[in-house]
């Protein structure tokens, strides 16, 4: 036994014994459990325990918060004090998925396409805020950027932005990348057909609006039959309809055909069947399920924005606990390559930055020194962008502070809404938010940010006070 076993042996008997575990691994900083009954569970018992930094059931998982460089010391002792077998990362998603229901099934899905990307994209969104800090008029300079003032910045201001818009223009390959190694295909061929969609000799879909107002799309002529020859630059949609017929069409003729010929006939057969019905199909009736979907948060958003944001400001962080937060990705960038920006990924920073808040208060009203230590490094995180540990260590246990996150954040939603308060680019969702927005809208949004700060600490530590004089 290790070092850790002590630990190890009162988080198997707060989760149930070893009898109630399938599965069981680890990620960076929390062990991942697959269990036969989360209601054994003895959450209060489990936090108890003097390395666990807190616990949260998502995705079909029972996940322990640990922390980083420990979690690998504590899941060694586990497994030699159980005897379960380490168990892949592959297996623990099995395991979870045979309790999901339809529902969170699509859900978990989705997560596990575009969270493999969210690094590309949130680096890209980061380097665009750079770009946007250099040519943003008035930023340093009334009236002018700082690369018009210092003409020597110019070219390097254009590099970054080229960098940045790299994830952006060439979204589909990254996505056709994950979505076909979700769904049982070759990554390379879930690239290709991603670079496919934007290939250079396709109509760009940001200019697909103006041609159409001219009668100048382009065209191919299959034996009498007009199909447009339009590209899906920063689309989600089709790519990821195709990449599961894609998937699908591979493992079907890799049944079917013989080893000997599979080389030969396997890739082209279903990058050739797949291209075909991208174009002609599946590309046209995506592309217009995109645009009526912006078109329906548009629509909201527009006609009744204080309602629109305090209801997302309100409801990111329960979206958060049932994991469905992850639907909102694709209609974020749906949104960036249809109208140039998204209002819903400020809302979300709001969200972050009032859990954070919510609890760096629970520092200064707890009387245990763990949890005081708890709350300060998970608020750290939270402004950082990375919610789960003040969400589930500190103000979910406790309930009023979410309450309090939840209310400040709908404040600010709405406040930013109300100013249209736009991001062109994804990047870290805390405080270096702001780098995303664009620069005309920076006061409002730091306006915002003051009170997703202010507003749940506040009620936070009010009501935490009164809470504690009422107890005593």
């Amino acid at each position: 036994m290790g070092a850790y076993q002590q630990a190890a042996a009162q988080i198997v008997e707060a989760i149930g014994g070893k009898e109630n575990i399938v599965a069981a691994t680890h990620c960076v900083t929390r062990l991942r459990f697959a269990l036969k009954e989360e209601g054994k569970v003895n959450k209060e018992a489990l936090e108890r325990i003097d390395v666990v930094k807190g616990s949260f059931s998502a995705n079909g998982q029972f996940q322990v918060v640990i922390g980083q460089g420990l979690v690998d010391k504590v899941y060694d002792d586990l497994i030699e004090l159980t005897g379960i077998g380490r168990a892949t990362k592959q297996e623990m998603k099995d395991a979870a998925e045979a309790k999901l229901n339809p529902l969170q099934r699509a859900i978990k899905t989705l997560a596990d396409i575009f969270i493999p990307i969210l690094p590309a994209i949130v680096t890209a969104g980061l380097l665009m805020g750079i770009n946007n800090v250099l040519t943003g008029p008035g930023i340093f300079y009334e009236g002018k950027s700082f690369v018009e003032v210092h003409k020597e910045w110019a070219d390097l201001a254009n590099m970054i932005n080229l960098i940045a818009n790299t994830a952006f223009v060439f979204l589909p390959g990254l996505i056709g990348w994950s979505a076909v190694t979700k769904f049982g295909g070759s990554p390379l061929l879930g690239i290709v057909l991603g670079l496919m969609l934007v290939h250079p000799d396709l109509l760009n879909a940001w200019g697909w609006g103006a041609a159409k107002e001219k009668g100048e799309i382009p065209v191919w002529n299959l034996f009498g039959f007009e199909v447009q020859k339009v590209g899906y630059q920063g689309q989600v949609l089709p790519v990821l309809v195709a990449s599961y017929v894609l998937a699908k069409l591979e493992l079907f003729l890799r049944k079917r055909i013989p080893d000997a010929f599979q080389l030969l006939l396997v890739a082209p057969l279903a990058l050739l069947i797949t291209g075909f019905l991208a174009f002609i199909a599946i590309g046209p009736v995506t592309f217009a399920i995109g645009n009526a979907i912006t078109h329906l948060f548009v629509t909201i958003f527009d006609t009744v924005p204080a309602l629109g944001g305090l209801l997302y400001g309100a409801l990111y962080a329960p979206l958060v606990v049932t994991g469905m937060h992850h639907t909102f990705l694709p209609v974020d960038l749906q949104l960036i390559a249809n109208t140039g920006g998204t209002f819903l990924w400020p809302i979300l920073v709001m969200s972050n930055i009032a859990q954070g808040s919510a609890a760096l208060a629970m520092m200064f009203v707890a009387k245990e020194e763990k949890l005081r230590g708890l709350s300060f490094t998970s608020a750290v995180s939270a402004y950082l962008g990375i919610t789960e540990p003040a969400m589930f260590g500190v103000n979910l246990r406790f309930r009023f502070p979410f309450i309090a996150a939840m209310t400040g954040a709908a404040i600010a939603g709405m406040f930013i809404t109300l100013n249209k308060v736009i991001a062109p680019s994804i990047g870290v969702g805390g405080l270096p938010g702001f780098l995303s927005i664009v620069p005309q809208k920076w006061t409002p949004f730091f306006i915002g940010m003051a009170i997703a700060i202010v507003v749940p600490f506040a009620l936070t530590f009010v009501f935490g006070k009164v809470r504690k004089t009422a107890r005593s």
